[in-house]
């Protein structure tokens, strides 16, 4: 009897139609049963946000393609509750068109809490990103090579319950590959107030350019010189070396007299 292929589940924030989800999609279709719920227009910038005021719409594209009109973890609910035909093996999210380096950017990145909402879901999950160049664009297929191998390791050996890894992959040449830390990176908040027809104010959210930084061990410095930076996040946000600091105390101590 032919051994079942692992399913893997693939989602972005990029939409359904995206040259990197697409790459991945071919990748992976070597060895696994992919199956694509993303959704069905860009959703940067909606983190974990869930769509709770309003009906969700699924739209099937082709066999085992679906787009959705809601948010990446929208996606990732759709997928596992109505549209797969079991639990997931492995969630893959990305590959984004655009890195998500530092620490507001896997705040703020609809491609990593896909990846996240993985996690919570007990399923393996990482998301990977394509740093830009300048002079070439983006190469979805060179980097998909890279994630099919990532993709076995994980099926093949589970991450520690949790964690979820974040994935960055520089233009070539590649000179290889480092495990790292967040960076810094520092956006100045910028508002452009616009005018409509009738005269109204509105206003966009400028991205502007972020200011980016790191020590040796970081997202940013690894991309920065040609290396795949691999993010190990955890769900748990505790600071624990923060429960037993003096100012911690302090908090507790102010809480307890007003009681």
């Amino acid at each position: 009897m032919t051994a079942r292929k692992p399913l893997v589940l693939l989602t972005n924030d990029d939409g359904y139609f995206s040259p990197g989800i697409e790459a991945l999609e071919a990748s992976l279709g070597k060895f696994a049963e992919t199956w694509i719920v993303a959704p069905d227009r860009e959703r940067s910038g909606n983190s974990l946000s869930l769509t709770l005021r309003r009906p969700l719409r699924v739209q099937k594209i082709r066999t085992r393609v679906y787009a959705a009109d809601g948010t990446p973890a929208d996606c990732v609910y759709l997928a596992l509750k109505t549209i797969l035909p079991r639990r997931p093996d492995l969630l893959l999210s990305g590959m984004n068109l655009g890195s998500n380096l530092g620490q507001q950017d896997i705040s703020y990145s609809g491609t990593v809490a896909a990846a996240i909402q993985g996690t919570y879901l007990d399923i393996p999950s990482a998301a990977f990103s394509l740093v830009p160049d300048g002079r070439r664009g983006f190469d979805p297929e060179a980097a998909a090579g890279f994630a099919a191998r990532i993709a076995r390791r994980l099926l093949s050996r589970k991450p520690r319950r949790g964690l979820t890894l974040n994935i960055n992959i520089p233009p070539p040449p590649l000179r290889g590959v480092r495990i790292t830390s967040l960076g810094i990176n520092k956006y100045d908040p910028e508002i452009i107030p616009k005018k409509d027809p009738r005269g109204d104010l509105y206003y966009w959210i400028g991205s502007g350019s972020p200011r980016m930084s790191g020590g040796t061990s970081s997202d940013v410095r690894a991309v920065k010189e040609g290396f795949i930076s691999i993010t190990p996040l955890h769900t748990d946000l505790t600071d624990y070396a923060a429960l037993e600091r003096p100012d911690t105390a302090g908090l507790r101590k102010c809480f307890r007299d007003a009681g």
